[in-house]
């Protein structure tokens, strides 16, 4: 833990920083946009949550024109976007006290580091 201006950092990872007075999150944060950054102190978080967003539609879509593409080669690429969007992307959920729903998605392969932000973030507003 790194003491910066009177607070202790507990998790600093792609989804956040998590300190002992607020948490820095960037909200809507996804493939084609950086998201917005957002101090919210965390007295005023009311709960979090961590969720998987899948595309199955378009997953199906992709992994059948990467079946009928692979005697090319080409139908490897839809192929690893279709499994991509059938494996689900993490999506983590703040809700505050004036009941706004932030929400980050990352990479499939993130999932840990969803669980370790939303854990650190459940362990400072319901610690006791």
């Amino acid at each position: 833990m790194v003491e910066e201006y009177n607070e202790q950092v507990f998790i600093s990872n792609r989804f956040g920083k998590v300190t002992s007075k607020r948490i820095i999150y960037y909200r809507k944060k996804d493939w084609f946009s950086g998201g917005f950054r957002e101090d919210i102190p965390l007295k005023h978080i009311t709960s979090v949550r961590i969720g998987k967003k899948r595309h199955i539609r378009e997953g199906i879509i992709f992994i059948l024109l990467g079946l009928i593409t692979i005697p090319i080669l080409i139908g490897i690429i839809p192929l690893v976007f279709g499994i991509y969007f059938l494996w689900g992307f993490p999506t983590v959920v703040i809700n505050t006290a004036g009941h706004d729903l932030s929400g980050s998605m990352r990479l499939p392969w993130q999932t840990k580091d969803a669980e370790e932000f939303v854990d650190v973030v459940r362990n400072q507003i319901f610690k006791e």
